[in-house]
């Protein structure tokens, strides 16, 4: 079943950075807030795409009106029409209310594509019948509906070499991709690496109700790290350092014992592989390991209260969702 879009207000004073591949981007994400045009994303996992969208929808005069994001990795075809454009009372077997699709929803706002790039062929060609027309049909009603929404979609896929493949259409991509705006992996501006520190922390201490520093030491070992999982791998490195820290101090033997569970992750043989003795698999604690702890942890300091543990691990509750699952935690 497909996870629930989420609608939310966006969150100011998160885009930080003082590199220049970085304002560079943020000026292009300035121009992209005063056009309504839509706008494509793209950039590795955990660049913050999703924040960059935010950022754009604030900056911009639909600031006061709906952010809905839509996961494209959940969405299945049979969902599509009833998710994105809803639909009328008795339509089909349950549907025992009519029901707005998101287009309807984010009526003089904006629509987050996220993960565009996943989305099916058959996807592929509605979507853009909508967004040519800018008109749609609830499923099983008969009125033509016009809304006036703001496309932004993201992706960590290449698109334009998707395209050259045959793996997305060519006409949806010139007509999501006014905009065309790169986000830069973290490993390209480790010298913003100090003031995210500063901005992460803030955030953590806050949620945790504490306050948290890196001491120089430290700071310099997180900024020689090359960061494949980018913004969101250097606030899970915070977030577990935080937790394990018995001061409000976090030093360079505390960071230095997370990387290295990363660097042990990584070298490690997959416990699948059946040619390898299964003891030599996992002599080490995981990184994954480390994270579900301070997952457990959260729950229990927040009462099984998800949307805080969220916001102590500063991610969206779409992401502390597929956290939970992925940890089997409930």
């Amino acid at each position: 079943m497909m996870s629930k879009p989420i609608q939310r207000r966006c969150r100011t004073g998160q885009m930080a950075g003082r590199s220049p591949v970085f304002l560079q981007r943020l000026e292009q994400l300035k121009l992209a807030a005063r056009s309504d045009a839509p706008v494509l994303i793209e950039g590795e996992s955990g660049t913050g795409k999703e924040l960059a969208a935010q950022f754009i929808h604030q900056q911009s005069r639909r600031h006061d009106k709906p952010f809905l994001v839509l996961d494209c990795t959940t969405l299945t075809e049979p969902l599509f029409e009833s998710e994105v454009f809803g639909h009328e009372r008795g339509a089909f077997t349950g549907s025992v209310d009519r029901k707005k699709g998101l287009f309807e929803a984010a009526d003089g706002g904006t629509l987050f594509l996220d993960e565009i790039g996943e989305l099916a062929a058959g996807l592929q060609a509605k979507l853009l019948r909508v967004l040519e027309n800018g008109e749609f049909r609830r499923v099983g009603g008969n009125q033509s509906i016009r809304t006036n929404v703001r496309i932004i979609c993201a992706t960590n896929a290449d698109l334009i070499l998707d395209v050259q493949n045959k793996l997305f259409r060519q006409d949806l991509f010139y007509r999501i991709a006014c905009f065309h705006i790169m986000l830069p992996a973290l490993r390209e501006r480790l010298t913003d690496i100090p003031l995210l520190v500063e901005t992460l922390l803030n955030k953590i201490g806050d949620s945790a109700g504490s306050s948290y520093e890196v001491e120089e030491g430290a700071l310099e070992i997180l900024q020689s790290y090359d960061y494949p999982g980018n913004i969101r791998e250097l606030r899970n490195i915070l977030s577990i350092a935080a937790a394990h820290t018995s001061t409000s101090r976090i030093d360079a033997i505390c960071i230095t014992t997370v990387l290295q569970q990363i660097e042990e992750r990584r070298k490690k043989p997959r416990a699948t592989d059946t040619n390898i003795p299964r003891q030599t698999c996992d002599t080490t604690v995981k990184l994954e390991d480390l994270e579900s702890q301070h997952i457990s942890w959260l729950l229990k300091q927040y009462n099984g209260n998800r949307r805080k543990v969220a916001a102590s691990l500063g991610v969206s509750e779409r992401t502390m969702y597929r956290k939970l699952k992925q940890h089997h935690l409930s």
